[in-house]
């Protein structure tokens, strides 16, 4: 009689597991339908060693590239930045693979030097000669393992709030999205991850914007919603695991970087801390053109277009004039 008790118990916690986990896919897919809705592509797709790269473009003249940061996508420059620049460039922005509408080729692990070697065969494939490359914070250690691992592809770098030493305290802030287990980081991504990254959207916006407010537009005009998908939080999480796998060895190589580089950073980020990615820098680079900016957080392209694309035309021409 126990034993059928229990075996009846058992029964019904499965049952119930199961319908809750079935609610949790279902919730998922209906905010991710929802996100794919309000943002839908803007760019074109381009297919890169099996990674489908989608990308956007405006203007003529010499080339800068955009790379974003974790979780993000084009859009953290195509609405705050592209309008800006005025004639002589062509803006490329592109959602890195796994983020945004870019998909990650099967087997990819996400790693610096693989993300880093994507971006040279999309100049390539884009022929482009020879780009600036703009990096925000986790964007930035791609740049910087670009500028390290392919100087021939690019003229320059230009650096916005970096990411650019390994640190053991950095992963605490991300405890949620280190899922080192592939099958557990996909089970999540449609089951848990997607209902409580939209309830907890406005701290997590708050504190990534600190001690500025996020803007009220985000979600849509700058692609907020496109995070709240399973495959982006399947490739975040996958960013996440695999940066510590490389950085610390891409960081003793900072010191060949010679070309024209510059960092952008603001003293009062809460995600990077200025003093262990910013100050560091200074010694690892020669001629760095460092611009440090008093009470700005992690979001500098949102809070102060100007000053990041005077920042960027700035390297740009340091960058260009070397080629010519």
């Amino acid at each position: 009689m126990l034993v059928s008790i229990m075996l009846w118990l058992l029964g019904g916690l499965l049952l119930l597991a199961v319908v809750v986990a079935g609610c949790l896919v279902l919730a998922t897919l209906w905010i991710a339908a929802k996100a794919e809705r309000l943002v839908p592509p803007v760019g074109r797709f381009i297919e890169i060693d099996g990674n489908r790269i989608h990308y956007v473009e405006t203007g003529e003249g010499r080339p800068i590239v955009f790379l974003h940061g974790l979780g993000a996508q084009l859009h953290h420059f195509r609405h705050t930045l592209f309008g800006r620049f005025g004639p002589g460039y062509r803006l490329i922005a592109l959602d890195r693979p796994g983020s945004g509408y870019s998909v990650r080729a099967s087997g990819a692990t996400g790693r610096l030097p693989e993300q880093a070697d994507i971006v040279r065969r999309f100049i390539e494939a884009l022929g482009l000669e020879r780009p600036l490359v703009v990096g925000h914070s986790l964007g930035g250690a791609v740049t910087l393992t670009l500028a390290v691992e392919h100087p021939q592809a690019i003229a320059g770098i230009a650096l916005l709030g970096p990411l650019t030493h390994l640190e053991t305290r950095a992963r605490q802030r991300f405890d949620l999205l280190y899922v080192p287990s592939r099958l557990l980081r996909r089970i999540m991504a449609y089951t848990v991850a997607i209902p409580a990254s939209l309830k907890y959207a406005e701290p997590t916006m708050k504190f990534i914007f600190a001690p500025q407010a996020f803007p009220t537009d985000y979600m849509v005009s700058g692609g907020g919603w496109l995070g709240l998908r399973p495959a982006h939080f399947h490739a975040t999480s996958t960013d996440v695991v695999a940066v510590e796998q490389d950085l610390g060895r891409i960081e003793q190589r900072y010191g060949e970087i010679a070309m024209p580089a510059g960092i952008l950073f603001g003293t009062a980020d809460r995600v990077i801390d200025i003093r262990t990615h910013g100050e560091p820098m200074r010694d690892e680079i020669e001629g760095l053109d460092f611009e440090r900016v008093d009470g700005l957080g992690h979001m500098l392209q949102f809070i102060e277009p100007e000053r990041v694309t005077a920042f960027i035309k700035r390297i740009a021409e340091r960058a260009f004039a070397v080629e010519h």
